[in-house]
């Protein structure tokens, strides 16, 4: 893309016109390109002070000039303070990832523990996303390794109850999970609610800090036990200890009084920035992540930071305390956002932003650094030889640049049935997990195994949403190739689709498997061009495989889990007039879809709520040819 000049004489009367018109009040403004992409989003004390100085040319570096050159239109926010000014800036570049900001990328949910509240016997189980049950929430973990592990010890040690309800409600007999003793069957009334309920007491203790406490108290049950020569009893417990002390053990922190936290650690070079995070609840570690957020070598570390730290928390709960090793640009008003935040969410106080100079709370924040060293160092070794490979695909394919997204498209079906189609990113920073889709084929007219219609249909839809959202002015990234599985009659139907999507000016090359689908003897097929095959010793060989079996992992992951569901798939389901009482009725009736499937019509009307017409249609529908 060609820049304009910082003289730009477009820019500079829009941004004159808008300086005379802004309001002196606190806000967020945003600027737009010539084709209506956002370019950057700010917020100020002063949008009128702000975009005077725009106005005027001060810029603080020559990529704010250019910025400015480039802006087409700009939007004002006005808001009560430059507090919440702060907060409506994050959301923004969140959501709409302006080229000229700090934006967080691959920034994916945590796993949370949820103790629910609206049920007499409580549950425990993992959460993600919005808490809209109600209940007791816990988190976040960094990992699914770690709310596993937590959730197995509440388990363990509390025999907290992890099944569904209806699962619940129609148990006769303690489960296996009993027999293990990883719960206490509250379902058979094996244990009074009262007795589940002080279970449920101690674990919502231990996940907030008092593990202690909980233990203590465990270690005196358990004397009192075998005080009582109940030797039995006294070894369950012991065994509850054993499951607290070892997770405690294993996670705990030496920094004294630390009982929620955030640590952050900053580390740039070469251009690019990480921050990695640890999640510290409860006395204990429950793990981290690394980010790699895209920043401007003329980004300062404190603006980085405070840049990043706005955006992480804009879905996600604050702590009480945050640590790292910079501070951030205008801590305290950071600080006054998220306090206003905390305090929004659930009444809670101030939260404090720390820079720790000395003791366990530096050593944690140290801890976090070396981490984001290494993990910045291991993504520049990799960034460098990705790009080699990519400048080798560049090559093998004769694009004009290397390509940046790379979209590779898979079906999978069987015999025609559950069909999925699979889509795949790829980059100069590997896969792009967050950009994966599938596609479910539902298309009426396609014979069953029809797998050019298959592709035209992915094809159509995947490109006509593109083509939508670019005419309604979103921010759209386009592929810089396609790779699709088939030879020489797949090409031809995609590049027709494309052809008529009007986006026939993306590379599109072929992907036919070689003989027995041996890996090096694939060929490769692009329009106007013999087909042909790459060196079996080369790197984009072995990358462009990679990709292949990636698309295709993809798609039949998302292939059997549709099977799956199709197999779950209750057939009493498919009967009208079966609600889900009748069908609950029916299944403890016969125990079972295939059970109902044999009784008789007589059987069946003696089934509360099913009537003689009812009766015949279950029976018949069991019957049909």
């Amino acid at each position: 893309m060609t820049e304009e000049p910082l003289t730009d004489l477009k820019a500079a009367a829009l941004i004159a016109d808008e300086a005379r018109r802004a309001p002196d009040k606190p806000g967020v403004y945003r600027m737009y390109g010539e084709d209506g992409t956002c370019l950057y989003v700010g917020k100020a004390r002063s949008l009128k002070k702000r975009i005077v100085q725009y106005a005027q040319g001060r810029f603080h570096t020559q990529r704010i000039g250019l910025m400015v050159s480039l802006t087409r239109s700009m939007e004002l926010v006005v808001t009560a303070s430059e507090t919440e000014a702060l907060l409506l800036e994050s959301n923004f570049i969140k959501k709409l990832k302006p080229r000229f900001n700090v934006v967080l990328r691959d920034d994916k949910s945590f796993a949370e523990l949820m103790i629910r509240r609206d049920h007499r016997a409580p549950q425990v189980r993992k959460h993600r996303g919005a808490h809209t049950i109600k209940g007791d929430y816990f988190g976040p973990f960094a990992s699914t390794w770690a709310v596993n592990n937590t959730l197995n010890t509440l388990q363990k040690a509390f025999l907290l109850r992890s099944c569904s309800d209806s699962v619940y409600e129609t148990r006769t007999r303690p489960c296996m999970l009993h027999q293990i003793k990883r719960c206490s069957a509250p379902c058979t009334g094996l244990i009074s609610l009262e007795d589940y309920g002080e279970l449920v007491t101690e674990a919502e203790q231990f996940l907030r800090g008092k593990s202690r406490a909980v233990i203590g108290r465990l270690s005196q049950e358990m004397q009192a036990a075998s005080d009582d020569m109940d030797f039995e009893q006294a070894a369950r417990i012991r065994d509850r200890i054993r499951a607290l002390s070892a997770i405690a053990m294993e996670n705990s922190v030496s920094a004294e009084g630390l009982a929620e936290a955030d640590v952050f650690a900053l580390h740039s070079d070469g251009g690019q920035a990480c921050v990695q995070v640890f999640f510290y609840r409860a006395g204990q570690n429950w793990g981290g992540r690394a980010y790699f957020p895209r920043v401007d070598k003329s980004d300062t570390d404190p603006e980085i930071l405070a840049s990043f730290l706005g955006q992480f928390y804009e879905d996600k709960p604050v702590p009480r305390l945050i640590l790292s090793n910079v501070r951030p640009h205008e801590l305290e008003l950071l600080e006054e956002a998220f306090s206003m935040k905390a305090k929004q969410a659930d009444g809670r106080r101030v939260v404090a932003i720390e820079r720790p100079q000395r003791g366990d709370r530096k050593a944690l924040v140290d801890h976090a650094l070396t981490n984001a060293r290494e993990a910045l160092g291991r993504r520049l070794a990799e960034s460098s030889a990705q790009g080699k490979i990519l400048d080798e695909v560049c090559e093998a394919f004769g694009l004009e640049a290397r390509p940046e997204r790379i979209e590779v498209y898979d079906n999978a079906h069987i015999q025609g049935t559950n069909a999925v189609g699979g889509m795949i990113v790829a980059g100069p920073e590997g896969f792009q997990k967050s950009q994966y889709r599938k596609f479910n084929i539902r298309g009426d007219d396609l014979t069953p195994g029809d797998d050019y219609g298959m592709m035209r249909e992915v094809l159509r839809r995947r490109f006509s949403r593109l083509v939508k959202d670019e005419a309604e002015g979103e921010e759209v990234v386009r592929p810089d190739l396609l790779l699709i599985d088939g030879g020489a009659g797949q090409l031809a139907e995609v590049l027709a689709v494309m052809a008529e999507m009007g986006v026939d000016d993306i590379a599109v090359v072929g992907v036919a498997k070689g003989p027995d689908r041996d890996a090096g003897m694939e060929k490769f097929f692009m329009p106007g061009k013999p087909p042909f095959m790459l060196p079996l010793k080369s790197p984009a060989l072995y990358y462009l495989q990679r990709l292949r079996d990636e698309a295709h992992r993809f798609a039949n992951g998302a292939h059997a889990k549709r099977r799956s569901m199709d197999i779950k798939r209750n057939p009493l389901d498919e009967i009208e007039g079966v609600g889900p009482g009748r069908k609950k009725a029916l299944l403890h009736a016969f125990g079972s879809a295939k059970g109902v499937g044999r009784a008789s019509v007589a059987d069946l009307v003696k089934v509360d709520g099913v009537s003689q017409p009812l009766a015949e249609r279950i029976h018949a529908f069991f019957r049909k040819a």
